[in-house]
């Protein structure tokens, strides 16, 4: 009987191993590639690109690799296992209803809500905060593949004028239309389609004020309501390039506007101009040649600023209107309400003579409430590591929205009353998901140069530390964004399947103040790359993991982070989820919105930041007979911010030189991008591509 089933065991083994063989022998091989080399000179040193050509997105050439590409990419990933059990999953998280927090104007509820059912979310109206909820826009009946989605871009102070947002796929452009909330239609008026950084509504309603980016830079236009848009005339921006954003509004009282210069992404140096509108005073400099950030905060008859202007973790300035007015005031003299602390301000609101500072704790956040003369005044109630933001305030209401979340608990949104401190529950988000098997720990470790840098780890209550967790590690490292505890459903089906998650507090956020975005961006932007490596290293070396069954995953700075991480130490990773990445850092700047990023990155056209760039440019440092990981390379037409060039670029290149059997993947979208506007059903076939990819290279079983 044993030797029976030790022979039945045999031929068993043979056969599963005949299968495997025969599957592998079978595994489609990427298309090929033609290879051109372009080479030029920059500051002396010679630069060849072997793929320039498919930087062209609309040639038939480039399409035709595209579509070779997708079908690879899809032979690829339809084949593996579990995917039909997975879809669903994704499909029972993600198609649950959602409401966003409200924008309170005139006593009537402006929100956004998606029902299960719904592949795009609704644009709802109540005429008061507890009344009947009616639909007032409504997408999923304007394009049949449900990729148009709409967002409010502003309300007037009475509540009757609504200006909201159509985006196509994930196009930073929109078509702005106006919406009388009364007659219940759109109003003659529409602007056209282009990239609108603000639209701020005048009190009377006559007409509004947009920022826009034109051909020669940003620009600020008024528009009178019933007028041709063509008429539209510039009011502030002349003189201004491409590398900057300007963003307007005009205070609740409709007295004055304000204007605020930013000079790139960088999020740290910006100018703040203003107008007198009451008296039909001239545009003045408030702020201008100040190497500091200056974001202000109109508060009844003075204006607030959060600014890092010798308070690297910021600090709130104030000064009034009056004194603004008669030019008496200069920067010195403004009045500090709140002083810099040992945790970094993420943000600051307004309300009924109050001030909310919401600060990264070790990055999460708690939130503190001062009068105006900078006394406290108490706390929101926030349950610990996680992170909140407040989403909708307003300088006459005394009530507020806060959005709270942690990796294990899905987004709930309290309406919060600054006078009488009570709390309650707008809206919370309900999914088949329970948070309570799993835990989050937050761990420290040496970076290459000594650094102590955070990492937060969420994982089973049960987890063996015997480096055979397949673990997830993620991470940003730019522009001041500070990496904050946020849900995710995709994270749930990684943990359900006995994944660890690790999102590490990088050098290049906010998380630490100024002093820890300046130590990774520019000449220090290595220092990111290094953190995230010995990231890696510490996972391994504790044993939570192997490299064997470590992935990392980014997308935008985020992609350019495992890009340069999967040349750098191609040894330390099984596999790489890399989306809307700038991977070419020599050229990034020449596409899009990338003159917005040299204030972060520098550019190439400089001899010595040309150096940074080209001493870690993922593109670049791609060689040839390196054992790389298998890499899923996420883009598509419709990210107008990041080129997917760089997508296109580096996947032909770590296809043509790896010398592992690992695949290297496309999956290109021509309705996907950076803006959102994702219809549920595509961002569940996406999740749904993502994790059988990563599922197959970490050995799970889905």
């Amino acid at each position: 009987m044993r030797t029976n089933r030790i022979i039945l065991f045999f031929f068993a083994l043979l056969s599963i191993m005949a299968g495997l063989t025969a599957a592998f022998a079978q595994t489609p091989t990427p298309p090929p590639t033609r290879r051109e080399n372009v080479t030029e000179t920059l500051h002396g040193v010679s630069v060849t690109d072997p793929y320039h050509w498919l930087e062209d997105q609309n040639s038939p050439e480039t399409r035709a690799w595209i579509d070779a590409q997708n079908s690879y990419t899809h032979s690829v990933l339809n084949s593996l296992p579990g995917r039909e059990a997975v879809s669903k999953r994704y499909a029972e998280l993600f198609k649950t209803a959602s409401t966003s927090a409200p924008t309170e104007r005139g006593g009537r509820y402006f929100y956004k809500k998606r029902l299960p059912d719904q592949d795009q979310g609704v644009v709802c109206y109540r005429q008061s905060e507890h009344g009947d909820e009616e639909v007032l826009i409504d997408p999923n009946s304007m394009k049949a593949d449900h990729s148009m989605s709409v967002g409010i871009s502003d309300v007037s102070h009475d509540g009757k004028l609504l200006a909201y947002e159509i985006r196509i796929g994930g196009k930073e452009e929109t078509e702005l239309h106006l919406f009388d909330v009364d007659a219940r239609h759109d109003l003659a008026d529409r602007l056209p389609t282009q990239t609108y950084f603000s639209v701020s509504i005048l009190p009377d309603r006559t007409g509004l004020f947009y920022s826009i980016m034109t051909d020669e830079g940003p620009r600020v236009r008024f528009h009178k309501i019933g007028a041709d848009t063509k008429a539209d005339l510039d009011v502030f921006g002349a003189g201004y390039g491409k590398d900057h954003i300007l963003l307007v509004e005009v205070t609740d009282d409709g007295t004055h506007l304000i204007f605020e210069m930013l000079l790139g992404s960088s999020d740290d140096k910006n100018e703040v101009w203003i107008q007198d509108l009451a008296h039909n005073g001239s545009i003045r400099p408030l702020v201008k040649g100040v190497d500091a950030s200056f974001f202000s905060y109109p508060a009844g008859d003075q204006l607030l600023f959060l600014s890092n202007w010798k308070a690297p973790n910021r600090r709130v300035l104030a000064v009034s209107f009056a004194d603004i007015d008669s030019g008496k005031s200069t920067l010195e003299q403004w009045h500090e309400i709140i002083p810099e602390s040992k945790s970094s301000i993420q943000q600051i609101a307004v309300a009924q003579g109050r001030i909310l500072v919401n600060y990264a704790e070790n990055a999460t956040s708690r939130i503190k409430t001062f009068a105006m003369d900078g006394r406290p005044a108490g706390e929101v109630p926030l349950a610990p590591m996680g992170n909140a933001s407040i989403s909708e305030y307003r300088w006459d209401s005394s009530t507020i929205y806060v959005n709270y979340q942690s990796y294990t608990t899905p987004s709930v949104t309290y309406s919060y009353n600054v006078t009488t401190s009570k709390r309650s529950i707008w809206t919370q988000k309900e999914l088949p998901f329970d948070g309570s098997s799993y835990v989050t720990e937050q761990v420290w470790f040496s970076s290459k140069d000594g650094t102590r840098v955070p990492m937060f780890l969420v994982h089973t209550k049960h987890i063996k530390r015997n480096g055979s967790n397949p673990t997830l590690l993620t991470g940003y490292g730019g522009f001041n964004i500070s990496t904050m505890p946020g849900f995710d459903p995709a994270l749930a089906v990684w943990l359900e399947h006995g994944g660890v998650l690790a999102e590490v507090n990088l050098r290049g956020g906010n998380e630490f103040g100024e002093s820890w975005h300046r130590a990774g961006m520019l000449a220090n932007k290595q220092n990111v790359f290094d953190d995230f490596v010995a990231a890696a290293e510490w996972l391994i070396e504790k044993k939570y993991t192997q490299p064997a069954k470590l992935a990392i995953k980014g997308g935008s700075n985020g992609g350019l982070l495992v890009g340069a991480a999967l040349t750098q130490r191609p040894d330390l990773f099984r596999a790489v989820l890399c989306t809307y990445p700038l991977l070419d850092m020599l050229r990034y700047d020449q596409f899009l919105d990338g003159p917005f990023w040299v204030s972060e990155y520098g550019s190439a056209k400089d001899p010595e930041q040309f150096k940074w760039l080209y001493a870690y440019s993922p593109y670049q440092h791609v060689k040839n007979g390196v054992k790389y990981p298998a890499v899923l390379f996420i883009t598509g037409d419709g990210d107008t911010r990041v080129a997917p060039l760089h997508a296109r670029k580096m996947t032909a290149a770590l296809q043509a030189d790896t010398a592992s059997n690992l695949p290297i993947l496309l999956r290109y979208d021509t309705t996907a991008g950076h803006a959102g506007g994702q219809s549920i059903s595509n961002a569940v076939l996406e999740q749904t591509d993502t994790f059988s990819f990563l599922a197959s290279q970490l050995g799970m079983h889905p």
